[in-house]
């Protein structure tokens, strides 16, 4: 067996064989024997020397199996899935070495899994590339595979470089088993940061990968495709996102052209995080700041649209845009978010007890609150569940189809989770959470003029059909709650087997919108509404690290 151990990290020790395996290395004539593997004590428990090296490295992994239920009534549009499951695996490697600047380390997560049934077989992968789908009748929606490069990244004198966790976050879910409390939990982005310690003090700057953080401009023409009411989006096909800025208006405030903006976002410059962390033997705390550059493109070649799907020439339309003042289609505004939280130890309640609280605010910077952590990222309309009665607009901004410019949204979320310790074996998490989205007034009444142009991606007219309009889901203001409690028994060290159940509410924040499960209209107005969709959640798991 020793020898088997002993060819393995050989074979492995030729993978390192880059900068984190030859920062170190002895000459060749100071080499040990391949099957001489000697235990390196300096960073604790697992680790090896790479024979021939100064170099060690510890070889980890987990896998899980998981499986869950969520109550669900509807069954139109391929809806009515009960059951989820997924099974696991992980693998990491860290490699560490001494040098004269200090800790040379390089560290590597791979994930792969299959995973089927709803939540477990999510867009948000499929949106960000993360997974891909099985395209049957019965399987599109409901079974997915992904093998992902969790981590891969390199720290050398305060340098982190590669794909990491987002320097942003603290809390990160730590304490839940599905984590799907309202909060920011970018497991992993590319980054390059820099961090200074001073005891327990550090201070980090980062420059991230902005794709990672953005939640689309809400596009109207696209929104209508994209998830239709009480339905999952799973994708949207990369477009030009023609988003529509109104050309001239009639006495009964309703448009008679418009042309459209490209609302895709380019990456014209990064995210840039600042944090100040401090540890200590009461805890920690947290407090992280962000900024994100928003943006759209000018105006595309798409002909101005007119009543009837009548076009309206490029010189016309253009002389309309003049005399309103609008001139010019690209946009570009800055979105920003901060973060405060505190970890408190509680041994004085049981050894391993603590507790989180956080809170965070942006404004067009949504995914850095956290706040559709739990329905989708990447689109910018979303069931917060599949067959929920209501829907959510979650753009990080919209094009005020009046002005042309970028209307920011805003979001927050708080979040506190309790872990307890009943006995050495037995843990339990008590968790939950609160956010909520709010568009800049006016921006929906913008909108609503369009109706008659681009149909339901926008609010019947808020001034010739007022109550209509007070229905409409398009762009409201919506909240979410989350609470839930698990129990998790570990008998043996490195297993855990575990129960979670989990509430969601998800809300418009005033008044009422169609029930999605129930399309029925009496004279154009829906015979059914509702103002929140109350959802739960069982998971169990059963979970080995070595």
């Amino acid at each position: 067996m020793s020898r088997l151990k002993s060819g393995l990290l050989a074979c492995c020790a030729s993978l390192l064989a880059g900068p984190a395996g030859h920062a170190a290395d002895y000459p060749r004539g100071n080499s040990r024997p391949v099957d001489d593997v000697r235990a390196c004590n300096a960073y604790g428990a697992g680790f090896f020397f790479i024979p021939g090296t100064e170099t060690c490295v510890r070889f980890s992994g987990r896998a899980r199996y998981e499986a869950g239920f969520v109550p669900n009534r509807n069954r139109t549009q391929s809806q009515g899935d009960l059951s989820q499951a997924r099974g696991m695996m992980r693998l990491n490697l860290d490699a560490r070495s001494q040098t004269d600047y200090g800790l040379l380390r390089a560290f590597l997560r791979v994930e792969a899994a299959s995973r089927t049934g709803i939540l477990q077989s999510t867009g948000t992968q499929q949106r960000i590339g993360n997974a891909f789908p099985a395209l049957g009748q019965d399987t599109f929606g409901r079974v997915q595979n992904f093998f992902v490069v969790e981590k891969a990244f390199v720290q050398f004198a305060g340098i982190t470089a590669g794909h990491a966790a987002s320097f942003f976050d603290f809390y990160a879910h730590d304490y839940e088993m599905s984590g799907l409390t309202t909060g920011s939990n970018l497991s992993s982005t590319n980054l390059l940061a820099y961090t200074s310690r001073i005891g327990g003090l550090s201070l980090s700057l980062s420059m991230e990968d902005p794709f990672f953080r953005k939640q689309p401009v809400y596009a109207a023409s696209v929104a209508a495709d994209a998830a239709p009411l009480g339905a999952p989006s799973q994708f949207v096909v990369p477009t030009s996102a023609p988003t529509p800025v109104i050309l001239a208006i009639d006495s009964g405030f309703n448009a008679t052209g418009v042309a459209f903006l490209d609302a895709v976002q380019r990456a014209r410059m990064p995210d840039f995080v600042a944090a100040l962390h401090y540890d200590d033997s009461w805890g920690s705390a947290h407090l992280s700041s962000a900024v994100a550059n928003i943006n759209v493109g000018g105006f595309i070649a798409t002909p101005a649209l007119g009543p009837a799907g009548t076009t309206i020439a490029t010189e016309t339309a253009a002389a309309l845009l003049a005399a309103r003042g609008v001139t010019s289609g690209a946009q570009t505004d800055y979105g920003w978010a901060v973060q405060a939280g505190v970890k408190l130890n509680l041994p004085m309640i049981a050894p391993g007890d603590g507790i989180y609280l956080q809170a965070a605010y942006a404004e067009g910077a949504m995914n850095y609150t956290g706040f559709t952590f739990f329905s989708g990222s990447y689109a910018s309309n979303l069931t917060p569940i599949q067959g929920a009665s209501v829907q959510q607009f979650v753009s990080d901004a919209v094009v005020n189809p009046m002005t042309g410019k970028l209307d920011l949204s805003t979001s927050f979320t708080v979040v506190s989770s309790f872990l307890h310790y009943w006995s050495p074996e037995w843990r339990s998490a008590f968790f939950a959470s609160y956010g909520a989205l709010d568009y800049k007034r006016g921006t929906r009444e913008n909108f609503s003029m369009l109706n008659d142009l681009v149909g339901n991606a926008a609010p019947p007219n808020a001034f010739a059909n007022p109550v209509a309009f007070s229905l409409s889901p398009v762009l409201r203001d919506t909240d979410q709650v989350i609470a839930g409690v698990s129990l998790i028994w570990s008998p043996v060290r490195d297993l855990e087997i575990g129960i979670e159940g989990t509430y969601i509410g998800t809300s418009v924040q005033s008044g009422r919108v169609p029930d999605a499960t129930y399309p029925i209209l009496v004279n154009g107005l829906p015979f059914v509404t509702a103002s929140r969709h109350d959802a739960g959640q069982i998971r169990m798991r059963i979970q080995c690290d070595f």
